[in-house]
């Protein structure tokens, strides 16, 4: 145990530039997907990596359904506004990224070091505060471990939560307790209807060093 606690288990050498292009510097919100699928495999890969970013206590409060047969999509559709109703129904898979409004009672097995973990999040503050915190950083995470893996990702918000957990989440005995709070197209993007990349705030617009 003591060497489990100790030892770095990394070497953080710097990742090459082409990586850092194709996840960040030079990555695209795309809105227009070839009709390729997104098999089974790479899905759990994508969930398998980006269930290891680090969240408070460890208490990974998102919750992921990815919503790819036609069946599926069609349910979906209602929910979403004009402008995102056409790329959404084309991409090959759209993750519903939720969380999970009873998230605490998990983290006794997720912290079973401090099971009494638990109640930091139990009040109704704590849980939405740090529930939608913490499941919007594993969207990040989401997103960065996709690129990494070859796809392209849509993020968006412009759709009805209201109806999507109705017809997803509030029937489902397993998924009750979920929320939706974020849309994210996953596939192989296109250059159609890509828009030119928006600017960005220069480091001293938006960062200090103290």
């Amino acid at each position: 145990m003591t060497a489990e606690l100790t030892e770095k288990p990394t070497h953080n050498d710097p990742i090459p530039q082409d990586a850092l292009k194709q996840i960040l510097t030079e990555a695209r919100t795309y809105n227009d997907f070839a009709d390729t699928p997104v098999s089974e495999d790479t899905i759990k890969t994508l969930y398998n990596t980006l269930r290891m970013g680090p969240t408070s206590a460890n208490s990974s409060p998102a919750r992921f359904l990815f919503v790819q047969s036609p069946e599926a999509k069609a349910r979906l559709e209602p929910s979403l506004s004009e402008g995102n109703r056409e790329k959404t129904m084309k991409a090959p898979l759209t993750v519903v990224l939720a969380w999970d409004t009873e998230f605490y009672d998990k983290v006794p097995q997720l912290m079973p070091h401090n099971p009494d973990a638990r109640e930091w999040f139990t009040s109704p503050e704590s849980t939405l505060a740090n529930g939608k915190r913490n499941s919007v950083l594993q969207a990040a995470y989401l997103i960065i471990a996709a690129r990494a893996l070859g796809l392209d990702t849509g993020a968006m918000t412009g759709f009805d939560p209201d109806k999507v957990d109705e017809a997803f989440f509030l029937d489902e005995p397993d998924m009750k307790t979920w929320r939706s709070d974020i849309l994210i197209n996953l596939g192989y993007g296109t250059t159609t209807r890509l828009f030119p990349r928006l600017p960005r705030l220069d480091f001293d617009e938006a960062a200090k060093i103290l």
